[in-house]
């Protein structure tokens, strides 16, 4: 139990004992009051003033006089119908020998296993920047489960046999193209779109195809083989490049069989059923309308693979909860199959994890229309101009070393900005905002965690493994303590939650708060007790950035 949970726990105590009724305990409600100088804790009396028949204010009054000071609690003030409450110093400053640890904020197994499924591009179309938002969420929801105790499988879904793979392998046959790679089949898709437009004949030629994509023979077959790879490979490369990581990879084609089996078991059944030669799940009734999984010419859609991989699912030992992380225009499609689900009788908790659109600043992306933003086009604007900036910085350092910092700063810098807006928000992605380093980036958080790690060397003061901390008095070094102390319940909160903005914005504020403080008071030309402090201090609130950091998948400098 953190130090402030430790602090809750004992107020808890206190109210009950005064009030003299244990069954009130889930009506005191201890939030934090909206302005640091009011106190560090606030207890609402409105709901025990009710209970209680007594005015919310008269109560809190009351409370206020009758909780003293001990050694947790340093003062209780009436404010209207709240009582707020300020903790000892030097019980708060026990927060700074915690923060210090780089298990700081991750809490003990919960017994619990979550299976996340992220990043399910497409084959033979371009990796874009939608695509970055789907895999940062995804990664950093399961770190945060991670973070909180849960047993975390990490799989991504490949979608390698969509139409769409039909429709570039048509282009490809018809283009000059020897060699290719993801953008050079993401143009080739963008081509065929455009050129089956009032083209039967074309589409025929696409339908047959995808029959032989299906069934697995033929050079058709051959060349969704060939240009497949090239995909894969690519894929491989951005995850490798962002640090991420699966327990294990399925492909849409890998399914597939297995999903038809299963349509045809249920519709034996009669839990599907064939309409003008299609088979659906007719959900009408249910106000969540038709969910065709297999066309009329006996292609699958793509609910037969997610079908069959559910089941795939429902296989793992101990297993308690299915998340998929996809974005929210497919809230409708995931109440269909879920839906499906429950017929089948899932013991799985299903749950699917939306997120909002990344625009463009001129409007939408569209991989049908071609009028996106590449991953590898926004990775290499930002390492341009992130290059220029360490080598004006640090002409000193050699090339390699330039390189390597400007490609840190150039991953933080994608992340935090799929991170820091809430996933129910969309993204208008803003370059010269991202690059900035006094804003709210990963830029302005990564200079400070390098900034805290030059003083930190630069003070050379040994810090005792118990300085002494209640001389650190001043009200900013209150307010970053306090900080400090609630990172637990947020990083708790953000992982219940499955947000993680709420660590994004944690981190800058705190960033925030540390240089206002660092440029208000001397941490090395302090006196050596005050000075043994501060570095603890500092200490403190470097790896609490670190940790923050690390839960959205970003690596914290020691130089920069």
């Amino acid at each position: 139990m953190s130090i402030l949970e430790k602090a809750k726990s004992h107020l808890f105590e206190k109210i009950i004992a005064l009030i003299g009724n244990d069954s009130l305990v889930n009506d005191i409600m201890i939030d934090y009051p909206p302005q640091s100088e009011w106190g560090d804790l606030s207890v609402a009396c409105f709901i025990l003033g009710k209970i209680n028949k007594r005015p919310p204010a008269d109560l809190a009054r009351d409370l206020a006089a009758k909780i003293t000071p001990d050694e947790v609690l340093a003062k209780a003030e009436a404010v209207g119908p709240y009582v707020n409450f300020s903790l000892r110093q030097d019980y708060l400053a026990r927060v700074i020998k915690e923060a210090e640890q780089e298990s700081y904020g991750r809490a003990a197994g919960s017994g619990q296993r979550v299976m996340i499924e992220y990043s399910n591009p497409n084959t033979h179309k371009e990796y874009h920047i939608g695509h970055l938002r789907n895999i940062c969420y995804g990664d950093a929801v399961a770190r945060l489960l991670a973070a909180g105790g849960a047993q975390v499988d990490k799989v991504s879904y490949i979608n390698d046999c969509g139409i769409n793979t039909a429709k570039t392998v048509w282009q490809f046959k018809r283009s000059q193209h020897q060699v290719g790679g993801d953008y050079i089949l993401g143009q080739l898709y963008t081509q065929a779109v455009n050129d089956l437009k009032n083209n039967a004949a074309g589409q025929e030629e696409v339908a047959v195809i995808m029959r032989d994509i299906e069934n697995r023979h033929g050079n058709n077959y051959h060349l969704w083989q060939q240009t497949r790879q090239w995909s894969l490979d690519y894929f491989a490369t951005v995850y490798d490049r962002l640090g991420v990581n699966f327990d294990h990879t399925y492909y849409e084609s890998e399914v597939m069989d297995e999903g038809r089996e299963l349509v045809f078991k249920l519709l034996k059944q009669g839990i599907l059923k064939e309409s003008q030669g299609a088979v659906i799940a007719d959900f009408s009734e249910d106000g969540l309308g038709v969910l065709v999984l297999l066309r009329s010419d006996g292609t699958a859609l793509y609910p037969v693979g997610d079908l069959a991989l559910a089941w795939k699912k429902m296989s793992k030992v101990g297993l308690n909860e299915s998340l998929y992380v996809v974005d929210k225009r497919q809230d409708l499609y995931f109440e269909q199959l879920f839906k499906l689900l429950r017929l089948l009788h899932c013991p799985v908790v299903l749950k699917h994890l939306p997120y909002d659109i990344v625009r463009l600043p001129s409007g939408l992306m569209s991989s049908r229309l071609g009028n996106v933003i590449t991953f590898e086009e926004i990775y290499a604007v930002a390492l341009k101009r992130l290059l220029t900036e360490v080598i004006a910085r640090h002409g000193d350092w050699s090339e390699h070393r330039q390189t390597a910092c400007a490609k840190m700063l150039t991953i933080g810098v994608l992340k935090f900005e799929m991170l820091k807006v809430g996933a129910d928000k969309p993204i208008t992605f803003d370059m010269d905002e991202a690059l900035r380093f006094d804003g709210f980036t990963s830029v302005y958080v990564q200079y400070t965690t390098a900034r805290l790690a030059s003083l930190l060397r630069k003070g050379k003061a040994k810090i005792n493994d118990q300085p002494v901390l209640d001389c650190l008095t001043d009200s900013k070094e209150k307010q970053l303590i306090m900080s400090l102390a609630k990172f637990p319940h947020l990083v708790q909160q953000a992982g219940q939650q499955r947000e993680p903005s709420l660590v994004a914005k944690y981190s800058f504020d705190l960033t925030r708060l540390f240089n206002d403080y660092y440029h208000s008071v001397s941490v090395i030309q302090s006196d050596k007790k005050l000075q043994a402090a501060r570095l603890a201090l500092c200490a403190a609130v470097r790896q609490n950035l670190v940790n923050g950091l690390a839960l959205l998948g970003i690596a914290a400098p020691e130089e920069m």
